[in-house]
């Protein structure tokens, strides 16, 4: 029976996968390893997952090696989709070191284990933030060819960990690939990030703080269509492909700010600019071809659509936690 390893499962995007493909394939075990940081929470998996028998959780720091290895022996995986990162780049800046310990380490482990236990299917979950950034002009998009030339910590490990991955493929034959995506919303979405936390300090009558003039330009995502893709990569992809995984949404995050001021019926004075972050790429696009082509993968969700009920979502959520 295969059974996949499937790292920070408690977090957000981890958690939407799991909440999908657990129950629409009984036949497959699903092991979710998450330590349970503050951004990894259980009670981001559905009830009917943590019930399904073909789903396990066990709690450990995959920077231990040897706990690790006691899992791998307990369960006799086949294959492994690491979703794990410590992702905030506000944090990376303030704490480099625990960027580069975890999402090198965590990435470093799970290949030597891949290695030792002869395992099948490796997937790296990246990010576009390992390209740099794109100029103004509309046709000017990331390829898998693009340069790689990471700017903040945070994008440093995750390039060290897609790099190590591919480094393990050609070095060692281990059967894997890369995802690069965009940045992704909806559900499960820890208050840091740039939609759950500009909702919360709506919800609590604040002012927004928006970085610069607020004109840097980012993709947007929906998680169901970046959990979709993965899928189709891990059952489809041919050995060490790497593949970016886009929405086609380019807005600034001015643009963002002002469709969340909309849904609460505030105006332009709810935002509050602060000094930029050091070196904050100005803009993330992605082309979308290779994917397109060689996989048939097309997004199955509009941003102005779901945005609205990711909206919601937080609200609600908010209100049940206050």
């Amino acid at each position: 029976m295969k059974t996949i390893i499937i790292t920070g499962g408690a977090w957000f995007i981890g958690s939407n996968f799991l909440n999908k493909y657990v129950l629409s394939n009984p036949d497959i075990n699903f092991i979710n390893v998450d330590c349970l940081t503050y951004a990894g929470k259980l009670e981001n998996i559905s009830e009917d997952v943590k019930n399904s028998k073909n789903y396990f959780f066990e709690k450990i720091d995959i920077r231990d090696l040897e706990k690790l290895r006691e899992i791998y022996k307990k369960y006799n995986p086949t294959d492994v989709i690491h979703f794990a990162a410590e992702s905030h780049v506000d944090n990376s800046i303030k704490d480099p070191g625990i960027f580069m310990e975890t999402n090198v380490l965590w990435t470093l482990n799970l290949l030597i284990l891949h290695k030792e236990f002869e395992m099948w299917r490796f997937h790296y979950v990246s990010t576009d933030e390992v390209y740099w950034e794109l100029s103004d002009d509309p046709n000017d998009k990331f390829k898998e060819t693009t340069s790689i030339k990471p700017n903040s910590p945070y994008s440093v490990s995750k390039t060290s960990g897609d790099l190590l991955t591919l480094a393990y493929h050609r070095t060692f034959w281990l059967d894997v690939s890369v995802s690069r995506c965009s940045n992704n919303y909806w559900p499960n979405q820890d208050k840091e990030k740039l939609i759950p936390h500009f909702i919360w300090l709506l919800m609590n009558w604040k002012k927004v703080t928006l970085y610069g003039n607020g004109k840097n330009v980012r993709d947007w995502l929906y998680v169901e269509d970046h959990c979709d893709a993965i899928w189709d990569i891990f059952t489809k992809w041919k050995n060490g492909s790497v593949y970016n995984i886009w929405w086609d949404t380019e807005k600034t995050n001015l643009e963002i700010t002002n469709t969340l001021l909309d849904a609460f019926d505030l105006d332009y004075s709810w935002i509050s600019f602060v000094a930029d972050r050091p070196w904050h790429d100005k803009r993330y696009a992605i082309d979308f071809s290779k994917i397109n082509k060689e996989l048939w993968r097309k997004p199955k969700y509009d941003f102005d659509e779901w945005i609205k009920s990711t909206i919601k979502f937080y609200k609600n959520y908010f209100n049940s936690i206050k």
